[in-house]
């Protein structure tokens, strides 16, 4: 798929900087300079005012309903302040008598919608309304932002003056999609590099997590109807170098490495996710892209063989007319025993997404005279343009 380079350079910035991969957010946002005041992305609206906020210990934030999501966007400012300042703060049913007032209010502002917000830093106090919980969220990111950038830090910071410089920020998104991809198929990432991808999402206010689950290179969802498809399809031979410039494996090299998520995993990572505002879309690649599948489940291709899960091996020849695959790494069209694994496997992962989207790219299908023979007529497009999905 066309993002696949790209992602998979994120495996190797996990190892290199501690899992971050705030240099591929920043790429996407402008920054705002104004007397020192940078938030990213953008404001809509960001007007400095004259003094700073100091932050102290015992502070408390309060909200104006009894609102769980509300709550959790107070909370996750808490936490944040007190395990890098080690400053403690609590929330508070009453708005007057706390720092921070967070409202939700009950007449809409239908200029910021659901996820915008209104910030306002006081010399005493600080104010952020909203409509909805996610532009309370949304807000709290930005107040992280203002504060000293060892709030970022994981541990207590000493010496650090804990202040906000006093602002008025109006902030909407212009886009109600503001997604990410995070390919795990070639390269795994655990539950919990999953998560922490989403801590980075969300500190730049992204909400959708595309994520790309099975390929040629793996399948990282268990569907307990088809348990081939981690036991054998879950895992290949390990490779470093070149990508596809190298060697096959051989019917008896080991293939551990890989893994994949049990359905409880999924589910927990959809409602840490969800708690932090993000939707998650998962990405099923058929019927190209498939040789993980295939492997697994032989049947389903229209090419008779053994096939093994991609360890980095040339696929494709691209430098011929049509790119013919050298490899069928195709669910054969033509087979109409395909259709009921597809089924299945369409049917668990419909149970575990409660969104609108699940991906299926149907694009980037080869041919070659292997398969195109095998479908009985049934003619596959040599290559599909890139986005045809």
């Amino acid at each position: 798929m066309c993002l696949k380079h790209t992602v998979i350079l994120a495996r190797n910035y996990f190892a290199m900087s501690k899992f971050s991969i705030v240099f591929f957010l920043l790429l996407s946002f402008t920054q705002v300079w104004s007397q020192d005041i940078a938030v990213i992305p953008q404001p809509v609206s960001l007007q400095p005012q004259n003094g700073n906020f100091v932050l102290k210990d015992g502070f408390s934030v309060g909200i104006s309903a009894s609102n769980a999501e509300a709550k959790r966007a107070a909370d996750y400012l808490i936490n944040k302040i007190s395990q890098a300042s080690g400053l403690k703060g609590s929330v508070s049913s009453k708005i007057n008598g706390s720092v921070f007032r967070f409202r939700l209010v009950s007449t809409k502002n239908k200029e910021i919608g659901s996820e915008g917000y209104l910030l306002n830093v006081y010399p005493d106090s600080v104010s952020l309304v909203a409509n909805e919980a996610s532009g309370l969220f949304y807000g709290v990111q930005t107040l992280l932002q203002l504060l000293p950038k060892e709030i970022e830090s994981k541990k207590i910071v000493s010496g650090v003056s804990w202040t906000i410089p006093c602002v008025s920020i109006k902030d909407y998104p212009r886009f109600a999609w503001r997604g990410m991809m995070l390919d795990v198929a070639r390269h795994f990432f655990t539950k919990e590099q999953v998560k922490q991808f989403i801590d980075e999402m969300v500190r730049y206010k992204y909400n959708r997590l595309h994520w790309h689950l099975t390929d040629d290179e793996g399948w990282r969802i268990e569907i307990k109807s088809l348990p081939k498809l981690t036991q054998v399809g879950a895992w290949r031979a390990e490779r470093v170098g070149l990508w596809a410039e190298m060697s096959p494996p051989t019917p008896d090299e080991p293939r551990n490495y890989g893994g994949y998520y049990t359905q409880e995993d999924i589910r927990e990572v959809v409602k840490y996710a969800k708690d932090n505002f993000v939707e998650v879309i998962p990405e099923i690649d058929m019927p190209g892209h498939s040789l993980a599948f295939v492997a697994s489940y032989p049947e389903i291709s229209g090419t008779p063989g053994n096939y093994s899960v991609n360890s980095g091996e040339k696929l494709i020849d691209w430098s011929l007319p049509g790119h013919p695959a050298l490899i069928d790494n195709t669910i054969s069209p033509a087979n109409e025993s395909a259709y009921e694994y597809i089924d299945k496997v369409m049917t668990e992962v419909a149970q575990l997404f409660p969104y609108n989207y699940i991906h299926l790219p149907l694009r980037s299908v080869s041919k070659s005279e292997k398969n195109v023979g095998s479908f009985d007529g049934f003619q596959v497009p040599s290559e599909f343009p890139c986005g045809a999905t």
